[in-house]
């Protein structure tokens, strides 16, 4: 137990050192970290199962332990001198694997993150339900604490969030935040949403909306005067209307559509990928409800959002493919990565090879071709 202290204590400092995200134990080789994204063995030992359960028992609470016997896996979060780590332990082939991210020690401004403009504007609008999105890993739990930060530094509000696991530390500084732990301070999301209301709140964080329950909670907590911000792990607005839509009975989903229409402000999809030289960058995707978007979603033309966010500049929306152009006409990402992660990968190559020729049409004329293709695609 007191050596996997030391190699925990060991390894954890290697990854601050070397401002790794992520570090991978599991049994058969070496520590494994993931540096600007790409996955690096450390140079030591290869562990055995001695090795993964000394190093999981010198960090895991007893809960998380038992959870980890009782349903194979757990989840939490550690301190580590000023540095916190997001945990995942597990089982895989009768032994223990476990992950830890690095959470950064601290919050990146609009700027830094290349935030949509849009953003600013829906954060501090009375109510709504605001959502973030993108798969695991891709940063949307460093955009909802820089939200939570510019609140907290700018407004008096008072702010409750429900993790699972607190990730970032919010202090008190304008607004009063108060961080509720799933499993430890309250036992869901669902039911965290309930106690909020009656704690007289003005904007609230919902960590993860992954079934019926929260997600009825959250929307019905954004049409009644607070503001709500969630995550789902769907890529783009479209699909993350439909997703909220399907997860309802099919009798009830013309009523979740009115609601949702009502309750939705905007969805800010995005993608983490390596950046030029080093690092790692967001491209994102903007959708701000307006009245036409509304409008889609309530009677279900939801196939027609994207070419509303194509012509949508002046509101400051986007489709995620214009973002990721953008991110290689500045040079910060390389075209392979950027068509790796495009909705329309083969538009996007063709846009690319145009500006390489120096024929990049202006921005108009690319928006009514985007526009006549969309066409195509209802008929």
């Amino acid at each position: 137990m007191a050596g996997g202290q030391v190699l925990i204590d060991r390894l954890l400092s290697t990854v601050i050192q070397i401002k790794a995200s992520d570090l991978h134990i599991t049994v058969g080789q070496p520590p494994v970290v993931r540096h600007h994204g790409r996955m690096r063995r450390l140079d030591t030992k290869s562990l055995d199962s001695d090795d993964t359960m000394g190093l999981m028992k010198a960090i895991t609470p007893d809960r998380c332990q038992q959870e980890l016997q009782e349903k194979g896996g757990a989840d939490f979060a550690i301190s580590f001198g000023d540095t916190r780590f997001r945990v995942a332990i597990f089982k895989q082939k009768g032994n223990v694997g476990m992950v830890l991210r690095r959470i950064p020690s601290q919050f990146f401004t609009f700027e830094e993150l290349r935030m949509p403009e849009a953003i600013r504007r829906l954060i501090v609008r009375p109510r709504g339900l605001l959502l973030v999105t993108g798969p695991t890993g891709s940063g949307k739990t460093t955009s909802l604490a820089s939200m939570i930060n510019f609140l907290n530094e700018n407004y008096d509000r008072h702010i409750i969030t429900m993790e699972d696991p607190i990730e970032y530390y919010h202090t008190h500084k304008k607004s009063t935040v108060n961080q509720r732990e799933i499993g430890v301070d309250v036992p869901n999301f669902a039911e965290g949403i309930r106690r909020a209301l009656r704690m007289d709140p003005d904007i609230m964080l919902v960590g993860e909306m992954r079934d019926l329950e929260t997600i009825h909670a959250a929307i019905e907590a954004a049409e009644t005067g607070h503001v709500v911000f969630g995550t789902l792990h769907t890529s783009g607005a479209a699909s993350t209307i439909n997703r909220i839509i399907d997860v309802f009975p099919k009798e009830q989903q013309d009523q979740i559509r009115t609601q949702l229409s009502t309750a939705l402000i905007g969805v800010l999809s995005q993608s983490l990928m390596p950046k030029k030289p080093e690092g790692v960058i967001a491209a994102y995707e903007m959708m701000v409800v307006t009245p036409a978007i509304q409008n889609l979603i309530r009677e279900n033309k939801v196939y027609r959002i994207d070419s509303t966010l194509q012509t949508g500049k002046k509101e400051g929306m986007f489709l995620l493919d214009e973002s990721l152009f953008n991110l290689w006409k500045e040079g910060l990402v390389e075209k392979e990565e950027v068509l790796l992660r495009a909705a329309r990968p083969a538009e996007l190559a063709a846009r690319i090879a145009r500006a390489e020729r120096g024929e990049e049409e202006d921005e108009e004329e690319f928006e009514d071709e985007e526009d006549e293709e969309f066409e195509d695609d209802e008929d």
